[in-house]
């Protein structure tokens, strides 16, 4: 293992990422240009209408250039694995950042439509283009918007975008972690999950979510069944962990 990834803080990117973290809350980047740099790294250097090349060069960006803060590879496997087991036609991702999750939910899942949530407008753009240069842009939409506005996203999810009561195969959280808990209840309110319905929450422990994660271990076997993966965040040895649920009913 390179010694970078088992000392981040060599890495100049994430010191920056330190730095920028009040700023990832408000606006969503870190505030250095390097979400729109990893545009530009993928769209001269991956394969157009190659969603597995382009996957590895974001991955590549991340490890080589500056580090990003999506799922990454090595908890990608076990997102991949999770969207596998749903079975998904219908998947939700909270958080769209560069578009990386999603892009791993529509390889895994290649018959469902995938729905991105996403605060910022420019992450939003950003995510687009590469969704279109992976060839799966008529699979994968954005909405900008957050769950927890009043009402107004969800009511969009629901009114454009098949969200519906029963509808949802797949959810995957990654965005703001103190909106863990509250969004999920949210989505839990209109009824879009059913029984077999599978949950992935990224970040549990770095950054952290730590009420969403007693949520979940308080109603294990009642309406929530939990596995707690224990892994490292992304794109290094860092401890995290990724909760995988099932939806009980």
């Amino acid at each position: 293992m390179a010694l970078k990834v088992r000392l981040p803080f060599l890495r100049w990117s994430v010191l920056r990422l330190a730095a920028g973290v009040r700023n990832i809350t408000r606006t969503g980047q870190v505030g250095d240009g390097r979400e729109a740099a990893a545009v530009a790294y993928v769209l001269s250097r991956a394969r157009a209408g190659d969603i597995d090349d382009v996957i590895a060069t974001i991955d590549r960006f991340a490890y080589q250039e500056s580090i990003l803060i999506n799922v990454g590879d090595e908890k990608g496997l076990l997102l991949d694995a999770a969207v596998r087991r749903s079975q998904a036609t219908l998947a939700l991702e909270l958080g769209t950042y560069c578009g990386y999750g999603a892009l791993r939910i529509a390889r895994a899942a290649p018959r469902a439509r995938v729905v991105s949530v996403e605060l910022a407008d420019a992450n939003a753009a950003n995510a687009r283009r590469i969704w279109a240069h992976a060839g799966v842009a008529d699979r994968i939409t954005c909405v900008v918007g957050t769950i927890g506005d009043g009402g107004r996203t969800l009511d969009a999810l629901a009114r454009d975008h098949g969200l519906a009561p029963g509808a949802l195969d797949f959810l995957f959280i990654d965005h703001d972690k103190a909106a863990y808990l509250p969004d999920l209840g949210h989505i839990l309110d209109r009824g879009w999950l059913h029984r077999g319905s599978i949950v992935v929450a990224d970040n549990i422990l770095i950054p952290g979510a730590p009420k969403y994660r007693a949520h979940l271990r308080a109603q294990q076997g009642t309406t929530w069944n939990t596995v707690e993966h224990r892994t490292h965040a992304e794109y290094t040895a860092v401890p995290d962990m990724v909760l995988e649920s099932e939806y009980l009913g």
